[in-house]
């Protein structure tokens, strides 16, 4: 993924400033996933065909 801000300018979060508000949660709700993850040998997440199990698949494929 290419960087979207050239400048190289970031907010106190370290994100770059030009994200969107959905960018900047969707980016922080991408790192709990990898952190959470990676306390566990064998993650799961279930999957019950709902709108925020759906979010949920979309952001884990991330």
């Amino acid at each position: 993924m290419e960087p979207q801000n050239p400048s190289g300018d970031t907010c106190a979060s370290g994100l770059p400033r030009d994200l969107s508000h959905l960018e900047v949660l969707e980016s922080e709700a991408v790192h709990v996933f990898r952190e959470v993850a990676g306390e566990f040998e064998r993650p799961v997440l279930l999957f019950s065909g709902g709108k925020d199990s759906i979010v949920m698949l979309h952001l884990a494929l991330k």
